[in-house]
């Protein structure tokens, strides 16, 4: 009986030792689920994995409780996106949906103006420094401005 208390105990303070280190780690790669040492790359300013030097996407910092964007170290808590296969990334750019007449509008406002009809029916629209994607299945218009 003496023998298996003596193992459970050692197995316990084996399990408290992992577990506790763990803990103490700062940051966390949230598409691992590792801990990280996160340095800045000073030639593109991107976070990346101490250990790997991978650049970061998504990151969780244990100590404020924020999620950080890996490019800018911005806290973007809240706007984590999940792709199918399960990887984390943050959409920085919202695209602009517009209806017909402000297309419309856009199209006249510059005089450069091209149109491309593609097989699947997406259409899309250049005019002067403005770009519009239009969905040839839902409809869904985008517009985007140099």
């Amino acid at each position: 009986m003496k023998h298996i208390t003596f193992l459970s105990g050692i197995s316990s303070l084996i399990l408290g030792v992992f577990s506790c280190s763990d803990n103490n780690a700062r940051y966390i790669d949230v598409n691992t689920g590792k801990s990280i040492t996160v340095v800045k790359d000073s030639s593109t300013g991107y976070m990346l994995n101490a250990e790997t030097k991978e650049p970061l996407t998504v990151y969780y910092d244990s100590q404020t409780k924020d999620t950080l964007y890996g490019q800018t170290a911005e806290v973007i808590n809240h706007k984590v996106m999940r792709t199918p296969e399960g990887k984390y990334y943050y959409e920085t750019a919202k695209p602009v949906v517009l209806t017909q007449d402000e297309i419309d509008r856009e199209l006249l406002k510059n005089g450069d103006y091209k149109k491309k009809v593609e097989k699947d029916g997406d259409v899309k629209i250049k005019s002067g420094d403005t770009k519009i994607k239009i969905d040839g299945e839902t409809g869904e218009k985008k517009i985007k401005k140099d």
